[in-house]
């Protein structure tokens, strides 16, 4: 770290501890457009052994508890740095270097568990039922669903998801250190829109180191420092691709990226479903070419919202447009002679002699079945040669094979051969 670097740090800190109450608004709001600062800041943290860093983390606490919204956001810009300086620290054991930076996550996570008079939040939230609008879908394009869904909503059958009470923490532990850490990222998310480009660029990296340290990609993403393991949870990886999906929207498209790959990578090694499901459907919502997003004024995911018109086609079967062809099809005249406008197959009549009552010798009787033979595999012959009728072929010979046998039931029939 420069010294002038410190000396900026040194500044800050100096120059709060004299500021009076009244002017503290004004100070709040100035203090986001400096640059310089926020990076010395970054510096500090990423050093555990610097002498700034317990002074800083102590300042930082003090604007998360003033109660002035934009000292409190200032602070949560560094918040995705913290988790990482801490679980880097407490996966080379190194636990007594990282106490300064444990206090203040405990802090702020035992600031938001409460409210402002002290009780214990419940966080509630309502999951969208599919028969109402919203900027990601219209009811009409689900289909049938949308009924069940519509006559489930009148019932007043909506499902709400809470969240709490959280119990209060004065040390982390291996058993509730990624429950403090799952809250503090939800906190995080919360105030994404208002974070700043370097706030995202420092999520998305350190989402990447935590899910490939001590694997084989952290020599192809060629991170250096800490090469053990650290343990994570399904939660905390489901509240760090939050933080992603809006980073890739907004700025940050090739870090979120790789992000997003590092996370279902580790996702799929730790066999974890639920950061698989929203991986892959954050990949499969993705566009094609990377987003070219404005990292100045408001930030927001984009959404391609589909048209308001009418999805009822014109040629749609309505009870009117059934009326409609009804009174026409009386309006017609009675064509039922022509049985060819019908699309009637008419059948001709099959004349069969020798069958009706004639008697027959045995010398006719031969004759007849041979000329019959004959004419039956002359039929099947210029039926097969011709590749033009070869579709019409198959119902000819069935024809033929049946009056065959017709000719062979009324011949050697005794009930109808009169002698």
């Amino acid at each position: 770290m420069f010294t002038s670097e410190k000396g900026v740090v040194e500044e800050w800190l100096s120059e709060f501890k004299t500021l009076p109450e009244t002017s503290l608004p004004n100070y709040a709001t100035n203090l986001k457009d400096k640059s310089s600062l926020v990076s010395s800041l970054y510096k500090v943290i990423q050093e555990p052994q610097s002498e700034l860093l317990e002074p800083v983390c102590h300042q930082l606490f003090e604007f998360y508890r003033s109660g002035e919204e934009q000292l409190l956001r200032f602070t949560l810009q560094f918040l995705p740095e913290l988790i990482w300086c801490y679980l880097a620290v407490s996966a080379s054991r190194n636990v007594h270097s990282s106490g300064c930076i444990e206090a203040l996550l405990l802090g702020v996570y035992n600031l938001e568990i409460v409210d402002k008079q002290g009780h214990s939040k419940v966080l509630s939230f309502t999951i969208p039922s599919l028969s109402k609008p919203s900027v990601y879908h219209e009811p009409s394009s689900i289909g049938s669903m949308a009924l069940t869904e519509s006559a489930l909503s009148q019932h007043g059958l909506s499902k709400v998801v809470y969240s709490g009470p959280h119990p209060q923490r004065e040390m982390l532990t291996a058993q509730n250190r990624f429950e403090v850490l799952t809250f503090l990222l939800l906190c995080y998310n919360a105030a994404l829109t208002y974070m700043p480009s370097v706030s995202l660029q420092s999520l998305c990296q350190i989402c990447s180191r935590i899910c490939v340290c001590g694997y084989p990609r952290q020599h192809l993403r060629k991170y250096k420092g800490v090469s053990s393991r650290i343990p994570v949870s399904s939660g905390f990886m489901v509240q760090m691709l939050t933080g992603i999906y809006f980073a890739l929207y907004n700025g940050e498209w090739d870090l979120a990226q790789k992000a997003l790959d590092d996370i279902t990578y580790r996702a799929q090694l730790e066999l974890y479903p639920e950061p698989l499901l929203v991986a892959n459907a954050i990949k499969a919502s993705l566009p094609h070419g990377a987003m070219k997003s404005s990292k100045e004024g408001t930030r927001c995911i984009q959404v391609e919202i589909t048209p308001t018109s009418s999805r009822i086609s014109r040629n749609a079967v309505t009870s009117m447009s059934i009326r409609g062809h009804r009174w026409k099809r009386h309006e017609q005249p009675d064509n039922n002679n022509d049985t060819t406008e019908l699309g009637i197959l008419v059948i001709p009549e099959i004349s069969v002699t020798n069958v009706s009552g004639e008697r027959t010798g045995n010398g006719e009787k031969g004759r007849t079945l041979g000329e019959i033979d004959a004419q039956h595999m002359q039929g099947v012959q210029e039926t097969a040669t011709d590749p033009r009728t070869e579709s019409k072929g198959l119902p000819e010979i069935r024809r033929q094979k049946s009056v065959r046998k017709m000719m062979e039931d009324g011949i050697n029939s005794p009930g109808r051969v009169q002698f």
